[in-house]
C-alpha cells in the first residue's frame, strides 16, 4: 500500500508553529510514501519563506512534489514578477515546475496553473492538458492516477466561484477520458472530496484546506488529506483521509474519511 500526504497552502510566514511541529509528528507516524505540496507555499514569495518551507518539507521525511501557487509568485517587485518569476521557487524546490512521479501504486502528474500577469486566477492550458492526458494514458491498472492544481476544478459553494481554475471543463472531459482519478488542489482553504458528474469515467475533486497558515478558513481548523492505495487497502478502493489540527489535543486528528472506488473496467 502507499500514502500520500497533501500540504497545501501553508503560507510560509504566516505559520503557526505549534501547528508546524504537529504535522511533522503526524508525518513521522504515518509515513507517507509520497507529500503533494500543491501550492501557494508562502505568502509573499519572499527568499526567507521559502527556505522555512523547504526546510519544513525535509524535516517530514519523505519525497515531495511541489508547485506554486499565486502567493509564490512576487507581489510588489513588479520587475522580477514578470521577468523572473519562479525564480525563488525554483531556488527552494529545484526548477521543475510541474513535476512528475510515478511507482507501482501511484501516479502523480503536477500542473502550474499560475500565471505571472495574474494576481489570483489560474489557468491551465492546451498543451498542459495534453500533456498531463499523455502520462495518464500509460499508467497501470495498478497505479492511482492523480493531477495535482492549485486552483480548484470544482467548488461546493457559490462564492467559490470566482476562483474555479480557468480552463477546467476542458480539462476534466480530456482528463477523464485519459484515466485519471483525482484531481487534487487547494488554493481556497476549503477541504472537501467531490464526485464529478457528467464525465466519460469517473473521477473526483480532492480539495485540502490550510496545512499550517493562521489563515484559516472562518469557523475551520488547519487540516491536510491522507490517501491511501495499493494492495494491502481495501481492494480497488482508494481512502481519502482529513485530518484537521486540534488545538485542545494540539495534535492532527483524523476528521473524516472518504472511499472512492477508482473505474478498472
Amino acid at each position: 500500500m502507499s500514502v500520500l500526504l497533501q500540504v497545501s497552502d501553508p503560507h510560509f510566514g504566516t505559520e503557526q508553529p505549534q501547528v508546524v511541529e504537529a504535522l511533522v509528528t503526524l508525518a513521522r507516524l504515518q509515513r507517507p510514501d509520497l507529500l503533494v505540496l500543491s501550492g501557494d507555499i508562502t505568502q509573499r514569495a519572499r527568499p526567507a519563506q521559502f527556505q522555512a518551507a523547504r526546510a519544513f518539507m525535509d524535516r517530514l521525511g519523505a519525497p515531495f512534489l511541489a508547485i506554486p501557487g499565486n502567493h509564490d509568485l512576487p507581489l510588489f517587485d513588479v520587475w522580477t514578477r514578470l521577468r523572473r518569476p519562479y525564480a525563488r521557487h525554483s531556488a527552494a524546490f529545484g526548477a521543475e515546475l510541474e513535476p512528475f512521479y510515478s511507482s507501482p501504486d501511484l501516479m502523480v502528474a503536477c500542473v502550474n496553473t499560475t500565471r505571472a500577469w495574474q494576481h489570483k486566477n489560474g489557468e491551465v492550458s492546451a498543451q498542459q492538458i495534453d500533456r498531463v492526458a499523455r502520462l495518464l494514458a500509460n499508467a497501470t491498472p495498478a497505479q492511482l492516477r492523480v493531477v495535482v492544481v492549485h486552483q480548484p476544478v470544482a467548488v461546493t459553494r457559490t462564492e467559490d466561484a470566482p476562483n474555479l481554475l480557468r480552463g477546467h471543463a476542458g480539462a476534466l472531459q480530456r482528463w477523464a477520458e485519459a484515466g485519471a482519478d483525482l484531481v487534487m488542489g487547494g488554493h481556497i482553504h476549503l477541504p472537501f472530496v467531490l464526485a464529478l458528474q457528467g464525465l466519460a469515467r469517473p473521477l473526483w475533486a480532492v480539495q485540502a484546506g490550510t496545512a499550517v497558515s493562521s489563515r484559516v478558513r472562518a469557523g475551520l481548523p488547519n487540516s491536510v488529506n491522507l490517501l491511501r492505495w495499493g494492495a494491502d487497502s481495501a481492494p480497488g478502493s482508494c481512502q481519502i483521509e482529513q485530518w484537521d489540527f486540534s488545538t485542545g489535543e494540539g495534535a492532527f486528528v483524523r476528521a473524516m474519511v472518504s472511499a472512492v472506488r477508482p473505474d478498472r473496467s
